[in-house]
């Protein structure tokens, strides 16, 4: 999913918002979109819900984790899926990140939100499958 939507948690507002499922068969290792220091993180204990599902975003198992990357905030979500139910993040608040490092893993079928400024130019498409630490998701402006 690729599509502007409204954020409630810690923007509250309007960002764009990139959704990438993973199957049961890809590799679930979750990797920091940008380097810089981490703002936030919230765990919240949820439902399972399949993944792709629009309301996994709100009502599933899933953290929350805000980087800063000197110039603007970018928020990742990872979303446990009806098979995963296990969500590991090795980030903590004030934590110096680098960009492609990794921050965590979600087990089996989940779900990663990125929640972007409207201003980021997305440079992937809407079921492609992308690789973490290769595919460059959007440029940020």
């Amino acid at each position: 999913m690729i599509e502007v939507a409204e954020e409630l948690e810690y923007f509250k507002d309007k960002r764009l918002q990139v959704s990438i499922f993973m199957s049961p068969m890809n590799v679930h290792v979750n990797r920091n979109p940008v380097g810089g220091v981490v703002q936030y993180y919230e765990y919240h204990p949820g439902k399972y819900l399949v993944a792709w599902h629009p309301k996994s975003s709100t009502e599933n198992e899933r953290t929350t984790v805000v980087i800063n990357n000197g110039k603007t905030d970018i928020l990742i979500r990872q979303i446990a899926g009806a098979v995963a139910r296990r969500i590991i993040n090795y980030l903590q608040v004030g934590q110096q990140v680098a960009q492609g490092g990794e921050m965590g893993f979600i087990r089996f079928g989940s779900r990663v939100d990125l929640f972007l400024p409207l201003d980021a130019k997305i440079e992937v498409k809407i079921g492609q499958a992308v690789k973490g630490n290769v595919d460059v998701i959007a440029k940020l402006n």
